[in-house]
């Protein structure tokens, strides 16, 4: 392959995971754009977990063999049994003078070091492939994992050239990880609360958008636990923000631990006392039961005066849901008729008869109707 060729590859790679939006994305990326520049059939990325000693295997690409996985949820090997992603860093590498990435041939060692290596001559004998070239991805000095690239059986060997060309991919693949790390920091930080660590309201906007769309769509089960923390700012008031803090993160943790009672549930912190549980898919039944141990465990609580919690869910004779504005208004006039009654269990949208109060008080028009819909219109007002 030419120079031109080459640097194209490169800069195609690059574009590649640059425009990826998820880290799946850019593994997938990293692989296709290797496999092509390097003229190869088949490739993957995998990452050295040292705490489990053992190499994981992020994406395959190209022509799998019928055991290999797109994306694997369990395929792994031990560290031992490929030593050179440890040892060749360390005691090469680090040295200068050899180049990074080597090849394996079915046949034995080709260009470049660390040499034969059994494990891997087997898998390329075993799956119809004549060579790989292997190269170490690394991130702050130390070995992130490896980018592998193979050729099919009969298909011209790799040379040293291309071991020197997989160790500068491998740097654009390092750098293009690290990118996508930050991107997901970032992202994981804008849809986070920074006090519980739980989901902040902006990630709850965008999966309840998401899910409303796929109940117009699908009719699959939408269900929406209001909280609100009852004494808080007694707490704040007595004992101190510090303290209050501390209680936000403590019911934050039992939120979290009910939440866990429904699959695929969104827990989150909607801001200052209020919180929140949004389920799609599980019947109205499971969430109202998440929802009642949750207010049993908050009454426990050492601090605070136990939560007010409403419930709505499209399970529920609530009527028809075509927005999320309205799921919200629903399961708020539920929290606001617990919290008025005092009551310590959740109240739930649509179940007390064709005249349900919950219904009725969420869909009184608003006494501004030039105001926004928001979610605190009910406080303050007699149940």
């Amino acid at each position: 392959m030419g120079e031109n060729r080459r640097l194209a590859a490169v800069v195609a790679l690059a574009q590649g995971m640059a425009a990826a939006h998820t880290p799946r994305e850019s593994w997938r990326a990293a692989a296709l754009g290797a496999c092509r520049a390097l003229e190869g059939n088949f490739a993957a990325l995998s990452v050295w977990e040292r705490e489990r000693g053992r190499l994981r295997v992020l994406v395959n690409v190209g022509e799998r063999a019928p055991e290999e996985e797109e994306f694997p949820e369990h395929e792994a090997y031990p560290v031992h049994q490929f030593p050179e992603i440890a040892e060749f860093l360390h005691e090469r590498w680090a040295s200068g003078g050899e180049p990074d990435a080597w090849v394996e041939t079915a046949e034995g060692p080709a260009a470049g070091d660390p040499g034969y290596c059994h494990q891997r001559v087997a898998a390329l004998r075993r799956r119809g492939r004549g060579c790989c070239v292997v190269a170490p991805i690394v991130q702050h000095g130390r070995a992130w994992g490896e980018l592998y690239v193979a050729r099919a059986s009969g298909a011209p060997l790799f040379a040293r050239a291309d071991a020197d060309f997989a160790t500068v991919l491998a740097a654009v693949v390092s750098a293009g990880l690290a990118q996508t790390e930050r991107l997901e920091e970032a992202r994981r930080l804008a849809f986070t609360d920074s006090l519980t660590g739980l989901a902040n309201r902006r990630a709850v906007d965008v999966r309840l958008d998401e899910a409303i769309e796929r109940h117009r769509e699908e009719g699959v089960a939408v269900s929406l636990v209001v909280c609100d923390l009852n004494g808080l700012k007694q707490v704040n008031d007595t004992l101190g923000h510090a303290v209050g803090d501390r209680l936000l993160e403590r019911f934050g943790s039992v939120l979290s631990l009910c939440g866990a009672m429904v699959p695929g549930a969104l827990v989150a912190r909607l801001g200052g006392d209020e919180f929140c549980l949004l389920a799609v898919g599980p019947s109205a039944d499971e969430v109202v039961k998440a929802a009642d141990e949750l207010c049993r465990r908050a009454a426990e609580l050492e601090l605070g005066e136990g939560v007010a919690c409403g419930v709505a869910s499209t399970d529920d004779a609530i009527g028809p849901v075509r927005s999320a504005r309205r799921l919200f208004r629903l399961a708020d006039a539920a929290q606001y008729r617990a919290k008025a009654l005092r009551a310590d269990r959740p109240v739930v949208a649509g179940r007390e008869g064709p005249e349900d109060p919950v219904v009725r008080l969420a869909d009184e028009p608003s006494p501004d109707p030039g105001a926004p819909a928001e979610r605190r219109r009910f406080r303050g007002r007699r149940p």
